[in-house]
């Protein structure tokens, strides 16, 4: 049986092409068309689909108001359409905030070279959350929505001084545990001594990357690198947005920046973030890439690869929720330094993709539900 698809859009133009390209694969079919928020807030209702594709632009109701509405009365997938401009980052990040899973630019010609291609795209990220939907989803993205919608408590939405913003901690509840490494058996301090924590993530990582980096302190004793699938121009509002969430400090990484504890680098959007230096004395390369040989911009492969040569065995390093398998090489070469390596478990992926890669292969020690990584981090590396 096909999934069922609901596309949200006030342009009869977008609607229509949309719904032509999702047609054109058999296992999808767009069931209904909505014009507004309010209009898809009612067929999320009644018609429940496997999956939205929403308009952030949109009268009468905007797309994030809708997605919140949609995630409180019946969780459901949702794909957003944004633009690529700074406002476009900041209300698609709202977006996901209140529960979407996944993002694409509205203009098809900015996300592959051809109208072909982007439609393939369309479909395999369309099939990819319909498929997490199908498998019981509904009620982890009730759960998901919910612990995702702290970050809007008025106690950190103010301008933040750093260091200074409070910390938000959610407790862990018999609810949200993993199922594969239950509470009591998080994992202690190995002994191990590290100089760098790494994360490489794609598709779900916005919200898990949040979820991670508010639960650490601000005496944070590592520096911290994050690659995350993302245009160019809403890494600069991502990072943005987790400094003034998190107690550590968090910027877009920077041609030449020096490596700091208590400091998380996020890779550029369309450019590569390396490594280079001593471990005494590392600093950030952030060079343009415009070979076909390496498919992401940022990647995490060639992030942690570089991480590899300068810190060896001194890391720690995890794969979060993704589609594909960047970063399973990058891991293969930290693991073989020494490394240590942890992937998020199936359950709390929006897409069990780059983390299936490392455990596949044998190269992740641990999978972890997403509510156990922070408090794992802070006990492997002795600080909780």
């Amino acid at each position: 049986m096909a999934y069922k698809v609901l596309v949200v859009d006030d342009s009869s133009f977008f609607r229509r092409r949309v719904t032509d390209i999702l047609n054109n694969d058999p296992n999808l079919t767009v069931i209904d068309v909505a014009v507004n928020g309010i209009d898809a807030v009612e067929k999320a209702k009644t018609l429940k689909p496997d999956v939205i594709t929403m308009d952030i632009e949109m009268p009468l109701l905007n797309g994030i108001e809708a997605v919140k509405q949609i995630m409180a009365n019946s969780p459901t997938a949702i794909l957003m359409f944004s633009s690529l401009t700074h406002q476009g980052a900041r209300s698609t990040l709202e977006a996901l905030d209140a529960g979407a899973l996944d993002f694409l630019p509205k203009k098809f010609n900015e996300i592959a070279k051809t109208t072909e291609d982007a439609g393939s795209l369309l479909r395999q990220r369309v099939l990819q959350l319909a498929r997490k939907r199908s498998t019981g989803t509904r009620k982890a993205l009730s759960r998901s929505n919910q612990s995702s919608s702290v970050s809007t408590s008025p106690l950190i939405q103010k301008k933040r001084v750093l260091g200074t913003a409070p910390i938000l901690r959610k407790p862990l509840s018999s609810e949200n545990k993993s199922t594969s490494i239950p509470s009591q058996q998080l994992k202690s301090s190995s002994g191990k001594k590290y100089k760098l924590l790494a994360i490489g993530t794609s598709t779900g990582g916005p919200v898990a990357l949040q979820k991670i980096l508010t639960q650490l302190p601000n005496n944070f004793p590592l520096p911290i690198i994050l690659v995350q699938h993302m245009p160019a121009t809403f890494t600069h509002a991502f990072a943005n947005r987790l400094n003034s969430l998190c107690k550590i400090a968090v910027k877009e990484a920077s041609h030449g920046d020096v490596l700091k504890p208590g400091c998380a680098y996020l890779a550029p959007g369309g450019r590569q973030m390396i490594l280079d230096g001593t471990e005494g004395n590392s600093k950030l390369k952030v060079l343009e890439d415009n070979s076909a040989r390496i498919a992401f911009k940022p990647s995490v492969d060639v992030s942690f690869g570089s991480a590899a040569k300068i810190y060896k065995g001194s890391v720690l390093g995890i794969i979060l929720t993704g589609m594909g398998s960047d970063g399973k090489e990058g891991s293969r070469m930290l693991k073989n330094t020494g490394a240590t390596i942890w992937a998020q478990d199936e359950e709390s992926c929006v897409v069990y993709g780059m983390p299936q890669a490392v455990a596949k292969a044998g190269i992740s020690e641990l999978s972890l539900s997403i509510d156990d990584i922070a408090p794992s981090i802070l006990k492997e590396i002795a600080h909780g």
